[in-house]
């Protein structure tokens, strides 16, 4: 039952899907901007929910692995207009992204000079700038102590003694395990202003679904050998195991495609780096890199394909968590342990700052100060990433002529 505290009208799935199909077309920055938008269109200018029960949902998907803002989203669909109000708020944030990264892959795959041309080498330098940003926000968030700071070089060490999906994996096991046990963490106070349509039971399930996928793909990955099946199995984990934001998604992804032979290192950092210059959650940059993918599928069907994969496990761990919710937010050890997985991603991206994406951008003293520049440009000037985006292209294209 809703709280009293919530307003009580409902809203069609197909008025939900406009309402975020805007925000999708028009939400640039990142997810702590998308986070913004969304409260100035829900609390204050549409008043669909109260801005404390808002602040506890950002809480709970902050929380949780996947893409918090596009979480933020999903609940809100649901809370307004049901299970198709979920899908409606989903596709209309993520499918203007989605649909611009893929004709992106498509105009990459068709390009034959991809690998020595002067603007995808620009794009390859500005997301050296990008993730240095995203390292260094992240940090000065995350790792507000001393421990968390050590946690995070640490887990960037053993990140790059063991490049692999086992060092990932191990690196947030461990980080998760140190932070339950060494970090003091205060429990939310007060209880939550705002109730969804999803039982216990339902929770569970959806929590089981979520497993079930990160034991199957495996097995059928190793079992056959499947191009496709070792894809989805990535994409699929990823989208699972993403603590701390969206960027965290790079390292994680550059490990299932690139290492693979699926993605080559330079298509992935220039779809990386076209993805800051479209709005909406970079997690549509599975899209560009199903559309652009070596293997049985490709092309629009690929790229479908990979958007809705690596988005399953965000909206599943949503599902099951949101019944649970007032019980786990009062839980200080697991919250302590979220805490020490946030520092251990941090080492993580920044264990990926320098490979791939230091090695395999910057070649000489003019790309260093082009990246400085960009970093600069970001952080200091907080220009919009989109232009930053634009102008490095068009740099490194003048650069070569």
């Amino acid at each position: 039952m809703v709280s009293p505290l919530e307003p009580t009208t409902s809203e069609s799935a197909w008025r939900v899907f406009l309402v975020f199909l805007r925000l999708g077309l028009t939400s640039f920055g990142g997810p702590i901007a998308h986070l913004s938008y969304f409260r100035l269109e829900f609390v204050e200018r549409r008043r669909w929910l109260t801005d404390r029960s808002y602040s506890d949902l950002v809480a709970l998907c902050q929380l949780l692995p996947g893409p918090a803002s596009s979480q933020v989203g999903m609940a809100l669909g649901l809370h307004r207009a049901g299970w198709p109000g979920l899908l409606a708020a989903w596709a209309g944030f993520t499918l203007p992204s989605a649909v611009l990264m893929i004709l992106f892959a498509l105009g990459v795959a068709g390009y034959e000079g991809i690998v020595e041309s002067g603007w995808l080498h620009g794009l390859k330098i500005v997301a050296v700038a990008v993730v240095a940003q995203a390292v260094w926000g992240m940090a000065r968030s995350l790792c507000t102590d001393r421990l968390r700071a050590g946690m995070a070089l640490s887990a960037a060490v053993l990140t790059l003694a063991m490049p692999s999906v086992v060092g990932q994996m191990v690196v947030i096991i461990v980080s998760g395990l140190l932070g339950r046990r060494a970090l003091k963490i205060e429990p939310a106070l007060g209880q939550s202003a705002c109730s969804y349509p999803v039982s216990r039971r339902t929770g569970a399930v959806a929590l089981m679904l979520l497993v079930l996928p990160l034991v199957l793909l495996p097995v059928w990955a190793v079992s056959t050998g499947s191009p496709l099946a070792v894809l989805l199995e990535g994409v699929y984990r990823a989208g699972a195991l993403v603590f701390g934001g969206g960027h965290v998604v790079l390292p994680l992804l550059q490990t299932a495609v690139v290492q693979s032979g699926t993605v080559s290192t330079a298509d992935l950092l220039a779809g990386y780096a076209a993805a800051q210059a479209v709005p909406g959650p970079l997690f549509t940059f599975a899209a560009y890199l199903g559309a652009i993918a070596d293997g049985p599928l490709g092309g629009w069907a690929g790229g479908m394909l990979m958007l809705v994969v690596i988005f399953l496990p965000a909206a599943l761990v949503l599902v099951g968590a949101l019944p649970f919710w007032e019980s786990l937010r009062q839980r200080k050890d697991l919250q302590a342990a979220v805490s020490g997985i946030n520092a251990g991603v941090v080492g993580i991206l920044l264990a990926a700052l320098y490979d791939p994406v230091w090695t395999s951008a910057i070649h000489d003293r003019w790309d260093v100060a082009m990246a400085l520049i960009a970093f600069g440009l970001l952080v200091v000037a907080h220009a919009p990433p989109f232009l930053v985006v634009l102008l490095a292209g068009i740099v490194g294209w003048a650069v070569v002529l």
